[in-house]
């Protein structure tokens, strides 16, 4: 018999195999997977959020992958009202639940609940947009680097949102954000116990360039062309869809914008492990060693 009910979160960079390892860990304990990543929630991005395939997906019941569409806004507040509703039905009828993804924000939603973090007078936020639209993302950046340096560590910088939300939270309180982040006091009814998938750094660089070329070969941009009209939600100001938008928008040539998402792929998978590895108590497992990451588990749900 299991000791108490266990939410297994398997973490780290994109490209890294969590996947592969969240439907190895869900078959062994015949259970079910929750997606925590912010992207693959909506039906209109497939490709370029490197979804589980139809094959994947038959393995194992999957939650919170297209359960939404780009039309609708959705947050982290919002993922994490849904996901624990969810683990209270799925906890009656399953001893262990899987949960992976990459997005830092939306685990911690889950794990810990979110902070309460000020509201900014519309007009503050109107003008930061506004000069996002004007000057770009870099100047926005460096203000963040400048005002808020642990913050901008470990934040999604690629990301406007993230960006603007931080400056928003200094310019309404004259505090930085990482200020108001609380320090783990979310208490949930259940164990948590956090895996992370680690891999040589140029191992892992190749595995992102090769599938951004294969994104490209199966339809990426054909994909970033018919989302044009949504092109200003905040899911598409991201890696592999920003980048393309720049070339349909005469910028930079095709060539150009592929490089693009795979060096901006690149960082964004360092900061996640940067991310993970100064969040909670997280355990870090090789990607390939499947039966240790097993053992583990095993022992700490038994024990």
């Amino acid at each position: 018999m299991y000791t108490q009910k266990t939410l297994a979160v398997v973490v780290g960079p994109t490209a890294v195999g969590k996947t592969a390892t969240a439907i190895f860990l869900a078959q062994h304990f015949d259970t079910e997977i929750i997606s925590a990543d912010s992207r693959q929630f909506y039906r209109e991005m497939s490709i370029g959020t490197a979804k589980p395939d139809a094959d994947e997906l038959k393995t194992a019941p999957h939650h919170f992958i297209d359960s939404h569409s780009i039309e609708e806004e959705y947050s982290a507040g919002n993922f994490e009202r849904e996901a624990l509703v969810l683990l209270d039905m799925l906890f009656q009828k399953q001893d262990v639940v899987i949960m992976v993804g990459g997005s830092g924000l939306f685990v911690r939603a889950v794990c810990e609940g979110l902070d309460d973090l000020p509201k900014a007078p519309q007009c503050v936020r109107d003008r930061l947009n506004h000069e996002f639209a004007e000057r770009g993302l870099t100047p926005l950046q460096e203000r963040l680097k400048q005002i808020d340096p642990s913050y901008y560590v470990v934040a999604d910088i690629a990301n406007p949102q993230r960006v603007i939300r931080a400056l928003e939270v200094y310019e309404a309180t004259g505090r930085p954000i990482s200020q108001f982040q609380k320090q783990g006091t979310g208490k949930r009814p259940f164990q948590i116990i956090t895996i992370g998938l680690h891999m040589e750094r140029e191992k892992l660089y190749e595995r992102i360039n090769l599938r951004v070329d294969k994104m490209m070969e199966q339809g990426l941009l054909d994909e970033v062309k018919s989302l044009l009209p949504y092109r200003h939600k905040p899911a598409l100001l991201t890696v592999g869809y920003a980048e393309l938008f720049d070339y349909l928008d005469g910028k930079c040539s095709l060539e150009e914008a592929v490089d693009k998402i795979k060096q901006n792929s690149r960082r964004y998978a360092k900061r996640q492990i940067t991310w993970f590895k100064k969040y909670g108590d997280t355990t870090w497992f090789d990607s390939t060693d499947r039966e240790g990451i097993c053992a583990f588990l095993e022992q700490k749900i038994y024990s």
